[in-house]
Parts: structure tokens; C-alpha cells; sequence
């Protein structure tokens, strides 16, 4: 098998890794953020609610921008590991770029370990949207809420 051939399932091993961690981090925490949501919902109390939908808004945004930074870092300590950055405020900030799929190209990976950077973008690419189908279910389930609340005449 040739070095390239040997190099391209480095990537889609270490990928398939990466893709696997990130995918279960991401799974576990918002199951973790469901799991608050549903706690604090016995506190939601109607005289209350629009204090509590922007607090429950402002917590599971947060969880979830937390989330994704577990998830660049995690890339970051990949790459540094792998000896493609100097210092990992490098990896870091290369991770960054291509988990959000900004790709500035001022830093680049060698070639031998390219593809786990396009790995990375795609990886990021569907994590975002998973989050932002999350965010949009729980919007719209406060805004059910709200709904039921201004029915019943005691809305806030």
C-alpha cells in the first residue's frame, strides 16, 4: 500500500474518531440540557414566564455554545497531538476555524493530515445545524407555553 493510500486511513480512521467523540458529546449534553430544561420546568410558573423563557433560553444557549467549545477543543488536542501545530493556542485556533467552517487558510495543516481538517468542517457543519434544530424546538416549545398561558388569561 502506498504512503498515500496509508495517510488517507490515517485521516478517515482518526476522523471517524473525532466524528464519534463529538457526536456523542454533543448527544450527552443536550440530553443533559433536556434533562435542566425539564427540571426547571415545575418552576415556570405563569406570572413568571417571560423572566423564565429568556433564563431558559440564556441557559441552554449557553450549554450549547459550551458544548461546541468542548468539541473545537477536543479537535485542537487532536491536532496538537498529532505534532501539526507548534503550541496549541495554534491548534486551537486552527480547530476553531475549521469546526465553524470559516477556513481562514492563514494557517494550514501538512498534507499528510489535510483531510482530518475537512473532516473536522463537515463534523462542525452538521453539529451546528443539530444545534440549531435544538434551539429551534425549544423556542418553540416556550412559545407553546406562552401561547397556553396568554389563553388562559394569566400571561405575563
Amino acid at each position: 500500500m502506498s504512503a498515500e493510500h496509508l495517510s488517507l486511513l490515517s485521516n478517515l480512521g482518526v476522523g471517524t474518531l473525532m466524528c464519534v467523540v463529538t457526536v456523542l458529546t454533543h448527544f450527552w449534553g443536550l440530553l443533559v440540557l433536556t434533562h435542566l430544561m425539564r427540571l426547571g420546568r415545575h418552576h415556570l410558573r405563569p406570572h413568571e414566564g417571560r423572566r423564565r423563557q429568556a433564563l431558559v433560553l440564556l441557559v441552554v444557549m449557553l450549554g450549547i455554545f459550551a458544548l461546541h467549545t468542548v468539541e473545537i477543543w477536543t479537535y485542537a488536542l487532536a491536532f496538537y497531538q498529532l505534532d501539526e501545530f507548534a503550541s496549541f493556542e495554534a491548534a486551537l485556533y486552527f480547530s476553531t476555524s475549521s469546526f465553524t467552517t470559516v477556513g481562514f487558510g492563514d494557517l494550514v495543516m501538512s498534507p499528510r493530515w489535510r483531510m482530518l481538517s475537512a473532516i473536522e468542517s463537515a463534523n462542525g457543519w452538521i453539529l451546528f445545524g443539530w444545534s440549531t434544530a435544538f434551539m429551534l424546538t425549544v423556542t418553540t416549545r416556550l412559545k407553546l407555553l406562552e401561547h397556553e398561558w396568554l389563553e388562559s388569561g394569566d400571561g405575563a
